[in-house]
């Protein structure tokens, strides 16, 4: 079955620099995407997904483990029945709302155990996300003991059950996406903090984009096969510029100046610790190297920093100015400081 194409997706730039962003350099922590309904944003993880090429793993490993490195550093609990190399699509897991503690983390498989007395692990979600992508709808209402195990794994990249005489050890390092409409509550701080970078998308508001909205979806759900076809170069060209932009990543530097201009917006901002500035600069190199380029530039620093950082802001009651306009006001002051020296 085809999946809409991520090239064909109309404006919403923001957001897809966003997840290209991630998807050269999954240390900068996922991504968050709040806005309207129906604005592309589950489409646009799975187009991604569906864009990259895919990745080697075991034909019977329940985990994706890659073959490409060591046992000791998957620590896969299947790597005894792994079988021979094959290629897997890189997965997108739903995660759904009022999901259980079980379905989440993986449980004893009962009707084995109940069959012939052995006691075997049935992993859950967060094995199958594993070098993929978890998605999680509504992230805003998902419950708050799920929350806490989602923290303890995207901080570890390692999943651990110990229960039911089980002791379970697998690894699972994911991008974590998230969506929601912010009218439906507010997201814990503690998983606001966990998302490297967040993102607000609107609908359309002029008729023409909306027209072109319109006549893709129905030209994708008449003939999918043909339309996914009709951008298939264009995709292409993406895909092969996030390849190229992860060989290049090691080798991209980061100036001094520009580590400066990334610490002073920090401060004009008034965030908590360093998380925001490494994902500011993460994501700064993550661009540069998506243009090809060796070395971040403030102007890549000027287009990562509402992503990396205005969901980071403390509320100011001394400032009605929304967290977006914060971002933008201690740019343009930050960088014409750095201008002028």
């Amino acid at each position: 079955m085809a999946t809409f194409p991520f090239a064909a997706i109309v404006g919403q730039d923001a957001m897809k620099m966003a997840l290209t962003a991630v998807a050269i350099d999954p240390s900068i922590g996922g991504v968050l995407i709040f806005g309207d309904r129906g604005t592309g944003k589950s489409t646009a993880v799975r187009a991604l997904a569906a864009s990259l090429p895919p990745m080697a793993a075991y034909e019977h490993c329940r985990y994706h483990c890659d073959p490409d490195k060591p046992p000791e550093a998957e620590r896969c609990p299947d790597r005894h029945v792994a079988g021979p190399r094959t290629s897997i699509t890189v997965p997108v897991v739903d995660l759904p709302l009022g999901v259980t503690e079980d379905r989440v983390v993986g449980a004893l498989d009962l009707e084995r155990a109940l069959a012939t007395g052995e006691k075997l692990f049935e992993p859950g979600l967060l094995a199958r996300a594993h070098r993929g992508f978890l998605y999680i709808d509504e992230v805003n209402l998902l419950e708050d003991h799920i929350v806490d195990i989602l923290l303890d794994v995207a901080a570890s990249g390692v999943n651990v059950v110990e229960r039911e005489g089980l002791s379970i050890r697998h690894p699972s390092r994911f991008v974590l996406v998230g969506s929601g409409n912010p009218e439906e509550g507010e997201l814990r701080p503690q998983l606001l903090d966990r998302f490297g970078l967040a993102v607000d998308v609107k609908t359309p508001r002029d008729i023409p984009t909306r027209v072109e909205i319109i006549k893709r979806r129905d030209a994708f759900e008449r003939h999918p096969e043909a339309f996914a076809e009709r951008f298939r170069a264009d995709g292409d060209r993406h895909r092969d510029r996030i390849l190229a932009a992860r060989t290049l990543l090691p080798d991209v530097d980061v100036d001094e100046s520009v580590l400066e201009t990334i610490a002073a917006l920090g401060m004009a901002l008034g965030t908590d610790g360093a998380r925001g500035e490494l994902t500011l600069m993460r994501t700064a190199r993550a661009l540069a190297a998506f243009e090809g380029r060796s070395m971040v530039t403030r102007d890549d620093v000027r287009m990562a920093a509402p992503f990396a950082l205005t969901h980071r802001l403390r509320r100011d009651p001394l400032d009605e100015a929304g967290s977006a306009t914060r971002v933008e006001r201690a740019l343009r002051e930050v960088l014409a400081d750095a201008e002028a020296a």
